[in-house]
């Protein structure tokens, strides 16, 4: 059985009062969503949390997180992503795609010689950057994940038909 696929969905971005609440930043496309995806866990799986949104803040929301009832308990998870398993999350529409479906695909050029590996998904403003990792590439490939570049996307197939620029 494939292993779950875990998204972040969320970082903790410091205390909020003296109760245990915190300020919670949310990378859902509808931020309030996050609370939804709940209960969200750390990155090692160590531990999870249900989540109540309180309030909002610039950036962000007040929340209260299961279990954290102190200051102390809300300002050491600092920092802290949290992750939701990808299954719960709403299916994509055709040509959107989740940042870790993309992560490990194949990545072949237009002849279908194998270029590498995508070993992640960047993002630096206009558009998302696919960073290519390989066995023949002396230092990472960055390509811009457009229709031009990357006219194929084939989640199901594990591949990516890139059309690299002339510069490349």
């Amino acid at each position: 059985m494939a292993q779950e696929k875990h998204i972040c969905v969320g970082s903790i971005a410091g205390a909020f009062g003296v109760r245990g609440d915190v300020r919670l930043k949310s990378y859902c496309a509808q931020p309030e969503a996050i609370a939804a995806y709940a209960p969200l866990f750390t990155e090692d799986g160590a531990r999870s949390f249900t989540v109540r949104l309180i309030g909002s803040v610039p950036n962000g929301f007040t929340a209260r997180l299961g279990g954290i009832e102190t200051r102390e308990e809300a300002e050491a998870l600092k920092g802290t992503r949290l992750f939701t398993d990808r299954s719960k999350l709403p299916q994509t529409d055709d040509e959107e795609y989740y940042h870790v479906d993309l992560i490990g695909l194949d990545v072949l050029d237009a002849g279908g010689i194998k270029i590498g590996k995508i070993a992640a998904v960047l993002n630096h403003g206009a558009n998302d950057i696919l960073e290519v990792k390989g066995p023949g590439l002396k230092d990472s490939l960055l390509l811009p994940f457009t229709m031009a570049v990357v006219p194929t996307v084939d989640i199901a197939g594990g591949r990516i038909i890139v059309d690299l620029p002339e510069e490349l």
